[in-house]
């Protein structure tokens, strides 16, 4: 037997697959992943779970399935992207804490540096807007923070790395620092065009370029694990390494420019594949690398919807209205339409294309009427009109009308969500037959990199639609929801005004 093992490294879970030659994933296994919350605004993790969690679901897996390295053609990984780590390169020890790509400590060092007037050069080499979200102002925070960071820094003795990083370091006993281009895409130090780290923003940030990885590709045999890590996984080569989304895009099969595909999670994930030239937004979306595959970079427009699934999971925590997430279908489906409300799920904010820190939920056209039925479907309308927004945004930048959008992640197990997303965008709505995007992609990676698959065209022919929504509405409807969502945004954004309080 001859298989490949894909890594899935999240923010709430480490996670192991095995595929095979048909494009099947054959068994998984999973360890949870605590976050940790020192105060507002922070989040981390400790560096050492996220290796051992992984770690376990592997071994887990392997033993389950009776599996040995000798069945294992080679290994994928992909990773919570933009979670950023600081390790000594002699020791192996973490300097503190990874932060989480949710963090936001060092925001006010990006809000200097955008007034200074450096967004502009950011945004033309890294495809990004100047924000917090990325790796840079955390690996900043670490150096200026952490006694004596600065100075090992300076003397060569630190390493920094995001998750993919972290994994290769302990796979290969300590002795490959590497990363790939879509993850040093999403550090705000990484020039996309030239494929190389950039000094000048790297000195903006006051960041020594000792500290930055080796780039790879995203395919092709980068490093092999070390026989320390065990019996079980000693000497497989590594093959294929992306960042989550990329590592989906690519388990979707959107191989051509103008393909797209949304990720339904907590929050939502959506990147157009544009070939191999990168295309500006002038829509505040991100420019980044969807991968390079044999010498052949492509590149994506990506779009973040804050709050996804995340509006739901409020819906039953918050609100009480739900028993459970599931029961969100049935309520929703329960009316014909939402009696006129329109629930504007920015609880923590607005994503792409509006990046507004300051937007807050709003629900609005309440009656004596409405019914809890009404609020489960205005939040199911709520996720998909979000995501309309994005892709609104991603055919103007680009100039490509889109044929269909394709679906995964746990909130796309919900028909009824599926047909109001096609309702509201007016192309079909598909969904595979295998929602585990993520983890595919990264086998696919790992595959074409050993010759385990020899063409994309081979992987092609293992996708397969497991489920695809037509259109149901009339142009004249789809254009009136628009233009009362549009109304309810506007008068849900820039609601704080001063610093968040306790009310926030």
């Amino acid at each position: 037997m001859s298989l490949i093992l894909a890594l899935d490294q999240g923010t709430s879970s480490s996670r192991a697959v095995v595929v095979d030659h048909n494009g099947v994933i054959l068994a998984t296994a999973q360890r949870e992943l605590p976050q940790i919350y020192p105060q507002h605004g922070w989040v981390e993790q400790d560096p050492e779970t996220i290796w051992s969690s992984q770690l376990a679901a592997v071994r887990a897996l392997l033993e389950q399935q009776h599996l040995t390295a000798a069945d294992i053609a080679s290994i994928g990984i992909t990773n919570q992207r933009e979670t950023t780590l600081i390790w000594d390169r002699a020791t192996g020890q973490p300097i503190y804490n990874a932060l989480v790509w949710q963090d936001r400590r060092n925001a006010a060092l990006c809000d200097q540096l955008r007034a200074d007037g450096h967004e502009p050069l950011f945004q033309a080499r890294t495809g990004l807007i100047l924000d917090a979200y990325f790796s840079a102002s955390k690996i900043a925070w670490l150096l200026e923070n952490v006694p004596d960071a600065r100075a090992r820094a300076d003397r060569g003795e630190l390493a920094f790395g995001t998750v993919d990083s972290w994994l290769i370091w302990k796979l290969t006993a300590c002795t490959q620092h590497l990363t790939d281009v879509t993850n040093a895409s999403r550090t705000l130090l990484f020039d996309i065009h030239k494929l190389a780290w950039d000094d000048e923003l790297l000195a903006l940030f006051n960041i020594p370029r000792s500290l930055m990885p080796s780039v790879v590709p995203s395919s092709g045999e980068c490093a092999r694990t070390a026989d320390r890590v065990g019996p079980l996984l000693s000497g497989i080569p590594i093959c294929g390494i992306a960042g989550d989304q990329q590592s989906a895009l690519f388990g979707q099969m959107c191989l051509h420019p103008g393909m797209v595909k949304n990720t339904y999670g907590t929050g939502c994930f959506m990147l157009m594949q544009t070939g191999t030239k990168p295309v500006p937004s002038s829509n505040r979306l991100l420019t980044t690398i969807a991968w390079q595959i044999a010498g052949r970079t492509e590149y994506a427009l990506e779009g973040s919807v804050f709050v996804g699934g995340a509006a739901v999971q409020w819906l039953r925590d918050g609100l009480g209205i739900l028993g459970s997430s599931a029961e969100v279908e049935f309520l929703a489906a329960s009316v014909p339409d939402n009696g006129g409300v329109y629930f504007v799920p920015a609880l923590t904010g607005l994503g792409a294309p509006y990046w507004d820190s300051d937007a807050r939920g709003l629900i609005i056209g309440l009656t004596r009427g409405t019914t809890r039925a009404h609020i489960a479907r205005a939040t199911l309308e709520g996720i998909a009109l979000q995501v309309t927004d994005i892709l609104t945004a991603m055919q103007s930048d680009s100039g490509i009308t889109i044929p269909e959008l394709r679906a995964d992640g746990g909130a796309s197990q919900n028909p009824l969500l599926l047909q109001i997303q096609a309702d509201l965008l007016g192309v079909p709505v598909v969904r595979s037959s295998t929602p585990e995007s993520t983890a595919l992609g990264a086998a696919f990676l790992a595959g074409l990199g050993c010759g385990f698959w020899t063409s994309i065209a081979e992987l092609e022919a293992n996708w397969s639609v497991g489920l695809r929504v037509e259109p149901a509405i009339d142009a004249a409807s789809r254009t009136r929801q628009l233009a009362r969502w549009k109304e309810a945004v506007s008068r849900s954004r820039n609601w704080i005004t001063e610093t968040p309080s306790s009310v926030d």
